[in-house]
Parts: C-alpha cells; sequence; structure tokens
C-alpha cells in the first residue's frame, strides 16, 4: 500500500523510481541466476563476434591474442582468490575479539532484546531476525490504531487528517510487511526484503512533525499514544540495520566459497589455454564449421566466471547499501512533501 498524499511510498520498487525489471535484477532475483544470465551474455557475445567478424580466426591464428587474453584472466584470477580472502578476513575479524568485548557485544544485544520485549509486551521477544522484525511491525500498526481512535475525538480537523494520513498509510504497511515476513528466513533475501518496504524513517518524521505542529492540541492521552508510536518505530530502525550487518556477512561468506570453487576450473582452463592451445595448429571442424572461435569463447568464459559471480553479489549488497544509508528520519530522496523545519539560530 501506498502512502496517501504526497508522501513517498512504502515499497522500495516505487521510492527508489527505478524500473520493477532493473530491480528485480539487483535485488530480488536469486544471484546464481543473475551470475547464470551474465554467463551466457558474455558467451553469446564473444561466439557473435568470433563468427560475424570475418577475420576473427585468422587473428587468433596468426597473432598471440589467445595468450595474452588468457594470461590477464589468469592473472586476475589469483588477485580475485586473494581478494576473498581478504573479505574472508574481514568478516572474520568481526567475530574475534577479547573476553570483554564479547561480553559487551552480549551485554548490548540482550539489553536491545529486552527493550524490545518491553515494548511488544512479551517475556522475551523473538529470537529469529523474521519473527523479531515482524513483532515490531505489527506493534507498530496496533499502536498506530490506537493513536488515531484516540485523536478520532479531536475537534481540530488538521490534526485528524494528518494523523489519519499517517496511522492509515502505517497500518496497511505494516500489514504488507508482516505478511511478507510470516515464511522469511535468514540467508535468505525476503527478509531484507520485506524489510525494505518498511518505510519507517518517513514515519517516524511524519510522527514528530505531528507533534510539533499540533503538541498544544493534543491531550495527555494522545501524546502518550503518539510517543508510543515513535518509540516502537525507532526500535525498527536499529533492529533492521543489525540483521542486514549479518545478512551482508552471510553474503559474503557465501561469495567467498562460491569464487573459490569457480576460480579453480578458471586457473585450470587458462593455464591449459596459455600453455597447450596452438591456435595455428587447431583445425576442428563441426558439421564443416570451423570451432577456433567457439573454443576460444567457452574458454574466455569459464575463465571468467568467478568475476560474473563476483559481480552478480556486489550489485545486490552495494543496492541495498545505497537504499538504507541513512538511519532514523532523514529522507535523502527527493519528495515534495518534506516541510522544513523553521528555527530560530538565536534561540
Amino acid at each position: 500500500m501506498a502512502a496517501s498524499g504526497d508522501a513517498p511510498s512504502d515499497l522500495l520498487r516505487e521510492r527508489a523510481d527505478q524500473s520493477r525489471l532493473k530491480l528485480w535484477v539487483l535485488l530480488e532475483a536469486d544471484r546464481w541466476l543473475v551470475a547464470g544470465g551474465l554467463v551466457a551474455l558474455v558467451f553469446l557475445v564473444l561466439v557473435g563476434a568470433g563468427y560475424l567478424y570475418p577475420a576473427a580466426e585468422n587473428a587468433i591464428r596468426t597473432g598471440d591474442s589467445v595468450d595474452t587474453l588468457f594470461q590477464g584472466f589468469l592473472t586476475a584470477t589469483i588477485t580475485g582468490v586473494t581478494l576473498v580472502l581478504t573479505l574472508n578476513q574481514l568478516v572474520l575479524s568481526q567475530e574475534l575479539g577479547a573476553v570483554k568485548d564479547q561480553r559487551e557485544r552480549m551485554e548490548g544485544a540482550m539489553e536491545f532484546r529486552e527493550d524490545v520485549a518491553a515494548v511488544i509486551e512479551a517475556a522475551v521477544s523473538p529470537s529469529r531476525p523474521a519473527q523479531f522484525l515482524r513483532a515490531l511491525v505489527q506493534v507498530s500498526g496496533e499502536r498506530a490504531e490506537d493513536l488515531r481512535d484516540v485523536v478520532s475525538e479531536s475537534d481540530d480537523e488538521g490534526l485528524r487528517a494528518e494523523v489519519d494520513d499517517l496511522t492509515d498509510s502505517l497500518i496497511g504497511n505494516a500489514d504488507r510487511v508482516a505478511s511478507g515476513l510470516d515464511d522469511a528466513r535468514f540467508g535468505e533475501f525476503d527478509v531484507i526484503s520485506s524489510a525494505l518496504n518498511f518505510n519507517y524513517s518517513w514515519k517516524i518524521f511524519t510522527a514528530r512533525r505531528i507533534r510539533e505542529r499540533y503538541g498544544d492540541e493534543l491531550d495527555e492521552e494522545g501524546l502518550e499514544a503518539l510517543e508510543r508510536l515513535i518509540e516502537v518505530l525507532r526500535l525498527f530502525g536499529p533492529a533492521r540495520e543489525h540483521f542486514k550487518t549479518l545478512y551482508f556477512q552471510w553474503e559474503l561468506i557465501n561469495l567467498s566459497r562460491q569464487i573459490l570453487a569457480a576460480a579453480v576450473p578458471a586457473l585450470l582452463v587458462s593455464t591449459v589455454m596459455i600453455a597447450f592451445f596452438d591456435g595455428a595448429a587447431y583445425s576442428v571442424t563441426v558439421f564443416g564449421v570451423e570451432t577456433l572461435a567457439l573454443v576460444v569463447a567457452v574458454a574466455a568464459t569459464v575463465a571468467v566466471v568467478p568475476f560474473l559471480i563476483l559481480l552478480s553479489y556486489v550489485m545486490r549488497i552495494a543496492t541495498v547499501t545505497q537504499h538504507t544509508l541513512s538511519i532514523g528520519p532523514f529522507i535523502l530522496r527527493e519528495t515534495d512533501d518534506v516541510t522544513e523545519v523553521e528555527w530560530n539560530r538565536d534561540s
């Protein structure tokens, strides 16, 4: 459900102002599918160039393009493996530390869980990330309903209109996100995808703007309901950022394994093409068609697979990072509905 009025939409694909297909490729699509698509694209381009360009085979036979090409691939693959080891060390360094540091991490996590448990009025907050976020989202929807009920009797039409806009948007958004988190499992992108569709920063900004504009018109019960809503929205921000960080670590570990697995055939193919392949002596034909360009294209595609896997994962990580740069009520996207808050330098 989109936000009402001129407020930004709750859905990421609408807030990002990008095509649905582009965001699907960058975020939602399985990374193996994206990598496979890139592999197919590289292979088709190389084969097409090899057979459509008349002098391609002659250039391969008479020049040293094969040696030059695969020496570059060999160097790049070794560099890529080194990069993977560096990434592993970076992820591992996050988990290493003295007992004091680990204890502080533990105490911080437990304190945050207790704060959330108090807000959602549960003895213990959920242990699974999806259910943890779902509880916060559902409670925010319930508190939005409470705020709407409290303000419904107000004589101020402007106050009622703004609260209705906020609560209608928030309740619909909370229902959609909670539904998306129902069967989500950490390690898959579903948890982060659903969390990105909860536009909590705009809702905090709007709630605080209502408090600033109509603080005098709200009675004690109304102010309390508004503060309770802001309280749960403020907890969602660090919770989402924490699980986003854990997800990035998870993805970097998976990326490291897959690049290392793809690097072995890439190294072997590059080495074979440098050491043993002689384009001038190669003359295999299939159904009367020379296969020299095809062999070089297949070998080059295998050699570039580690880079394509890296590219497919970095696209998602970079896109998520771009859309979650800010935590709290900072709005980085352009929108016409942001009212500048007046302030007095001398006050």
